[in-house]
């Protein structure tokens, strides 16, 4: 029988071929990442590996030479070679820094000959760089996120900001959005960009007044008033303003009230604005704090009613004040007098003092002293007079009565005297005019006894009863006894002048004289006194 013997041979690349060659691809990697550089060496038939070694080349001494990379100063894993005897050069760099870049060499040795390769093998180094657009927006705006690099873009790129992942690089800002970003490589996020800030303006929020100190402030005391707010950015110190009940009070952020008063008691809040509007508003208000100041009682006084009382009436007094917390005590009292010194008694409590049937030892001073918490003050006095009567009149109504009467005769007076005044003057006129007339006819009739007399009119004090007409007979007989130097008589009358009406006489005697004449000339102003010279017997 014959045998048969089966030889296989196994052609593996890379041995046994007829070429010289090494085989790589340029490589791009991202700082901080690892690389692998594929490569591939062929040789020709019948050669056996012996050694591999990778090169690079480096600038040195003034020249450029190739190390092998064993014997740079690296950690030792830092390259690590993957292939093998059989046509296999691939070499992994890890941790990629931008020291690593540069050209790389591959050369492996045989029993018989060497082979470097001709072309180098270029590793460049990118990094990762977040851009955002824009990078400052007012909340409401669109922003965008871009990973770069300087290598291809890779395909898996995740987001951060602040540590948190980011769905989305496309969004509307929200003042949330407002951090650092940046984007990592899927399965190696220790290698990252450097991370960016998103700016996000937004108007104030959450704007606050504070008081300190907080609680009970006592008149007197001092308190600031600080007002807060969140914003983007922030409120400048011009920016606030601070309202007490609807009013503009201060602008800035802090307020001090010193020496605080019952009146600084109200109703604060302040406005923030920092040039961005909210929904179209610019300026937002804090709510509103109430500021309670505790004083003790203050401006006390006392009302009397009613003011004007007689004995038996009942009479209340009513003692007011001002305080915080209110009064709690009202107490009364009524100055007393003994042995030529005063002292107050104690003579009621509660804010009303009821005197139901005044009595005369009820007159007097009072004053109320008020109490609260923080101290007491003191009303001022009040005299508390009672009004008597009289004849069963009231003296207010007798006053009246005896003010109105002495008007009333003061006015009568002074009538009387301006109408006696103005008939002296008229006596005056007419009195002159008939010594005139009677003395030229009592000089045609009998030029020798011509008789002058003197007339004389009433005295101003004359009393107001009219005067009695004078008869000629009595007068005779009393010139006769008393005064006998006279050689004619005087005989007045009392007549009524009525100058514009020309039937009246101008002149009269006595025994032709009516006698109602008298009353008329009461009655009228025009009467005047003359005297009629008559002749003597």
């Amino acid at each position: 029988m014959e045998s048969w013997s089966l030889i296989i041979l196994v052609i593996t690349p890379g041995v046994w071929s007829g070429d010289w060659s090494v085989t790589s691809e340029n490589q791009c990697a991202l700082k901080g990442t690892s690389v692998l550089i594929n490569c591939k060496y062929d040789y020709p038939l019948g050669h056996f590996i012996t050694s591999v070694s990778w090169f690079k080349k480096l600038y040195a001494s003034g020249k450029w030479r190739l190390f092998p990379l064993d014997k740079l100063p690296l950690t030792p894993d830092h390259f690590k070679y993957l292939g093998n005897y059989r046509g296999d050069c691939s070499l992994k760099v890890n941790d990629v820094q931008y020291a690593d870049e540069g050209a790389y060499y591959f050369r492996f040795t045989t029993k018989l000959n060497r082979w470097m390769s001709i072309k180098p093998t270029y590793l460049s180094v990118g990094e990762l760089t977040t851009v955002i657009e824009p990078s400052t927006v007012t909340e409401g705006g669109r922003v965008g996120m871009t990973c770069m690099s300087g290598c291809p873009e890779p395909k898996d790129i995740v987001w951060f900001r602040d540590g948190q992942p980011v769905s989305n690089p496309v969004f509307q800002a929200r003042s949330e959005d407002a951090g650092k970003y940046y984007c990592a490589v899927r399965g190696q996020e220790s290698v990252r960009s450097a991370p960016v800030a998103l700016n996000v303006q937004y108007a104030p929020r959450e704007v606050t007044l504070s008081v300190s100190p907080w609680g009970d402030i006592r008149s007197g005391g001092t308190a600031t008033l600080t007002c807060s707010s969140d914003a983007n950015p922030p409120v400048a110190h011009s920016g606030y303003s601070l309202y007490k009940d609807g009013q503009l009070i201060s602008s800035g952020q802090n307020y001090v009230i010193a020496d605080i008063l019952p009146s600084d008691r109200g109703w604060y809040y302040c406005q923030a604005w920092n040039n961005i509007s909210w929904t179209g508003i610019d300026l937002i208000n804090s709510t509103e704090v109430h500021l309670d100041i505790k004083y003790p009682p203050m401006n006390i006084s006392i009302s009397v009613d009613p003011q004007l009382f007689d004995e038996g009436s009942s009479v209340n007094l009513t003692c007011s004040s001002v305080a915080n917390p209110a009064a709690d005590s009202y107490t009364w009292y009524k100055m007393v007098d003994s042995d030529a010194t005063s002292s107050m008694l104690q003579v009621g409590s509660g804010q009303l003092l009821s005197l139901p049937s005044v009595e005369d030892s009820h007159s007097g001073v009072y004053l109320c002293k008020v109490r609260n918490s923080l101290g007491e003050g003191n009303s001022t006095q009040v005299l508390l007079s009672m009004q008597r009567k009289e004849n069963g009149q009231s003296l207010p109504v007798l006053a009246g009565i005896g003010v109105s009467l002495l008007v009333t005769l003061v006015v009568a007076l002074l009538l009387f005297r301006k109408k006696q005044k103005t008939s002296a003057d008229k006596k005056r006129v007419f009195g002159s005019r008939l010594i005139r007339t009677r003395s030229r006819s009592s000089a045609a009739e009998d030029p020798p006894d011509t008789i002058y007399a003197n007339i004389h009119p009433l005295p101003s004090s004359t009393p107001s009863v009219p005067p009695q007409v004078i008869s000629t007979a009595s007068q005779r007989s009393s010139h006769r006894d008393d005064t006998t130097s006279y050689e004619d008589e005087v005989t007045y009358s009392m007549v009524t002048i009525r100058p514009k009406d020309s039937s009246f006489p101008h002149h009269l005697n006595s025994n032709s004289l009516p006698q109602h004449s008298w009353s008329e000339a009461r009655e009228n102003n025009d009467s005047a006194i003359y005297a009629s010279v008559v002749k003597s017997s």
